[in-house]
């Protein structure tokens, strides 16, 4: 892809080295923004409100050129740097105190090859983008649940969502990367070269690079059958049990995660749902829409649900449906773990917590991973729980700062009165700052391989804001 993205930036290749952040913002196409610039505040904030970091310089990159200069800069003059794409990192990992952000979200674009079932989007894209220009060619590719979501950061981390278990994560359909390196170098990474980075960006998060562009590979995806179904709390241990049984053997063509919830007060919702605790689960049928009826009947089958709003839409619909309800600037607190079972012990866990959500936008959903996404080798890619049944996430969520012990605690005592019943580790993108041990714990046999890797490309730990990999250390003799 090399040309490709050489092709669409004015690069100029005899980089010198900048002294001052004149000659810095000189460099640059995009603009650099510091805390004396009018547009500072709007451009430190993130996803989540609850990150509060005060960074000493943004640069709003528009191109590679952009990107190269920026990482010089930072690495020559000894800076912290963080890589942002959509901001939306569970942890606010796209932003850091007192360093440099590079923000890729001007590196924007889509090229599609409808022959080839391929899609090349920028590194500053989110998956709404990608989603609005593969749907005109009734194509798409696994992304997650939320459209406003950055391609880079979900990706990296590993990309779980709607259609995984039809098409498998994200990074099983990520075909190429071009990145920036930690020592300026413009790379291209692929099945065919530089196979131990492509390897490693493969779930890796950005520990290696910053990654301008991504390669796809598209499916036929056009309409889904989808949409939730909501149950009252008093069946929900029921409704888990009947779900864990159904997702285990289920047919890749059915994606369903379950999920603890307040019912939103608006439309489509029924009126006399609004606000209430509810579990449900958010199910999407890829199959052939004219047998999604007739295969959606023994589903209905099991038990009437309270409200049901399954049906035909357009992909990107689905993929948009709940960027409404999390818009940007709520408080947010992530905790996860990956799960093989969901035992009787478990699940009467699961409902003490269903019943005590804090806030109308604080939930629980257990994502599956099984299916397409289960038949990829754990050394295939640095994913190393293709075996687990689901991603676990519990969130506390609200707009109100005040609330923010609340939600948190909620949050906490949620996660640990599930850890008896769960793995070690768990998906990157879901995690805060939670310390090596949890990052070891999340790649498991994959660490050691990541951080050789780590020591190849990124020996000084340049890109350390993220669920750092910390380079192999060389061993001294004297």
């Amino acid at each position: 892809m090399n040309k490709l993205m050489i092709a669409l930036s004015p690069l100029k290749l005899n980089f010198t080295k900048m002294k001052t952040i004149q000659e810095f913002r000189q460099s640059l196409r995009g603009d650099l923004i510091d805390a004396q610039d009018e547009g500072y505040e709007d451009a430190r904030k993130v996803y989540n409100a609850m990150i509060n970091k005060h960074p000493r310089m943004i640069a709003m990159c528009t191109d590679v050129a952009d990107v190269i200069n920026c990482v010089n800069y930072a690495r020559e003059n000894n800076m912290l740097v963080s890589i942002r794409s959509g901001g939306h990192n569970a942890g606010g990992l796209g932003i850091c105190d007192d360093g440099l952000v590079i923000d890729l979200s001007r590196i924007k674009f889509t090229l599609v090859d409808p022959d080839g079932k391929i899609v090349i989007a920028g590194g500053g894209c989110t998956w709404g983008d990608v989603d609005h220009a593969t749907h005109a060619f009734g194509l798409a590719t696994p992304s997650g649940i939320i459209s406003t979501t950055g391609v880079g950061g979900l990706t990296t981390g590993g990309g779980l969502g709607h259609l995984t278990r039809k098409f498998g994560l994200s990074i099983d359909n990520l075909l190429a990367v071009d990145m920036v390196l930690a020592d300026g170098r413009f790379v291209s990474a692929s099945a065919h070269e530089n196979e131990d980075l492509f390897w490693a960006v493969r779930g890796g998060g950005g520990n290696f690079g910053v990654i301008t562009a991504f390669k796809f590979q598209l499916h036929p995806v056009d309409m889904v059958y989808a949409g939730p179904m909501l149950y009252e709390l008093n069946e929900a241990e029921e409704v888990m049990k009947w779900y864990y049984d159904y997702i285990k053997h289920a047919p890749d063509d059915i994606n369903g995660f379950f999920a603890f919830l307040m019912v939103p007060p608006g439309a489509p919702f029924p009126e006399h749902l609004h606000l209430k605790r509810m579990c449900g689960i958010v199910w999407t049928y890829t199959g052939p829409m004219d047998q999604a009826e007739e295969f959606f009947k023994p589903i209905r089958a099991f038990k009437k649900p309270a409200c049901d709003l399954v049906g035909p839409m357009p992909q990107p619909v689905l993929q948009s449906m709940f960027d409404q309800l999390f818009v940007p600037g709520l408080q947010w607190y992530w905790r996860a773990h990956f799960v093989k079972e969901l035992s009787d012990a478990a699940i009467k866990e699961h409902i003490k917590f269903g019943e005590t959500l804090p806030t109308m936008l604080s939930t629980m959903h257990l994502y599956p991973i099984n299916g397409a996404a289960s038949r990829v080798s754990d050394e295939a890619t640095p994913w190393a729980h293709r075996d687990a049944l689901w991603a676990m996430v519990v969130v506390g969520v609200d707009p109100d700062p005040a609330n923010k012990d609340k939600i948190t605690d909620w949050a906490k005592a949620y996660w640990d009165a599930l850890k008896p019943y769960s793995e070690r580790g768990a998906y990157v993108n879901f995690m805060m700052d939670e310390g090596e041990d949890r990052i070891k714990a999340t790649y498991g046999k994959n660490y050691d391989r990541l951080a050789q890797i780590k020591q190849k490309y990124d020996p000084g730990n340049l890109f350390r804001v993220n669920q750092n990999i910390k380079p192999v250390q060389k061993m001294e003799f004297h």
